[in-house]
């Protein structure tokens, strides 16, 4: 089978991409040409694991799981992600957007929301949202027995920086072009 590669690397079947419109016109030099109208099953887009965390705070999302929808897509401006929590893990440190918005929908199972203000059971249907600058430290953790599935999208910009308030962990701007970007909060190296 063939795939089509896009901006962040990866694919998706050529036979699951339907008639796509494009920006620009060739030779027009209003920008590269993409597909921006693609159809893709859910089930096609694979799992992905791991963190960007440094080791000591990666333990808590060791059981979550994202299939990238928005990556599969070819979004840039924003992200898209159906994840999956397995029961304990969760989606995340406690952490704040400095230009990134944030709104998760639950699809499946619960989870706890943990915020500033306390906590909260967030159970199918129910969302939530998190706008850029708020400081709002937040995260999902799902305390049930079986697993939770909740939708994401949020912003993907490179002048985002993230705030961790529980741990002694911030992510400097930059963090979709270097990898690297998590420091300590005086600013030393992990």
């Amino acid at each position: 089978m063939r795939w089509r590669t896009g901006a962040h690397g990866g694919g998706i079947p050529v036979a699951n991409i339907v008639e796509g419109t494009y920006i620009g016109c060739p030779g027009s030099g209003a920008g590269p040409e993409r597909e921006i109208m693609v159809k893709f099953a859910v089930e096609d887009i694979g799992e992905a694991t791991g963190t960007g965390y440094p080791a000591e705070y990666a333990g808590v999302v060791k059981g979550r799981h994202a299939r990238r929808l928005g990556m599969a897509a070819g979004l840039t401006g924003f992200g898209v992600n159906l994840v999956r929590l397995e029961p304990g893990a969760w989606s995340s440190q406690r952490h704040w957007h400095t230009h990134e918005d944030e709104f998760v929908m639950m699809m499946e199972g619960e989870a706890v929301l943990v915020t500033d203000e306390g906590e909260t059971v967030l159970r199918a249907g129910d969302c939530a949202g998190f706008p850029a600058g708020v400081e709002n430290g937040h995260c999902l953790q799902n305390r049930s027995g079986a697993d939770c599935v909740f939708l994401v999208a949020g912003g993907r910009s490179d002048a985002d920086a993230a705030f961790y308030p529980d741990i002694d962990l911030e992510a400097k701007p930059g963090r979709y072009s270097d990898p690297d970007c998590f420091r300590r909060k005086d600013g030393s190296r992990f």
